[in-house]
């Protein structure tokens, strides 16, 4: 499965710290991410993760692309609902995208567990969900 993994500024080490907590379930997928937090989570979670652009310099725009493209399964990104972001229509944008296409997406932590443990189990069935949708 192909995961976007995103965090705000203020969120980087929450996204961190949940990338080394859920490593061994992470580790069995596609991992991307934007800018820094893609190197952060590759060089302090020890994970492999393919890097975009970060979010203000359009890296929301290209998983958004992907989504569209029906080749990302599952976003979790952690936002910062207290600070203004320049590129919030993207952000929307790419929430709109996940909504449009079923796909899971958590923007906190509790809903991002609650996503990653659930895919953790093998009767989790969320391309039956996605198709029964379509």
């Amino acid at each position: 499965m192909n995961i976007a993994l995103i965090a705000h500024d203020k969120k980087k080490e929450d996204i961190i710290r949940f990338a080394k907590k859920f490593h061994s379930i992470l580790s069995k997928h596609q991992l991307f991410a934007t800018g820094t937090t893609g190197m952060r989570i590759a060089d302090e979670a020890e994970l492999k993760v393919t890097r975009f652009q970060s979010g203000p310099l359009g890296g929301d725009q290209q998983i958004g692309a992907k989504i569209a493209s029906e080749e990302m399964h599952m976003v979790v990104f952690f936002r910062d609902p207290l600070t203004a972001q320049p590129h919030e229509p993207d952000i929307s944008a790419l929430l709109r995208l996940c909504d449009v296409h079923q796909i899971p997406v958590a923007t906190n932590q509790a809903m991002a567990e609650i996503m990653i443990q659930a895919l953790d189990h093998e009767d989790f069935d969320w391309k039956g969900i996605i198709e029964m949708n379509r």
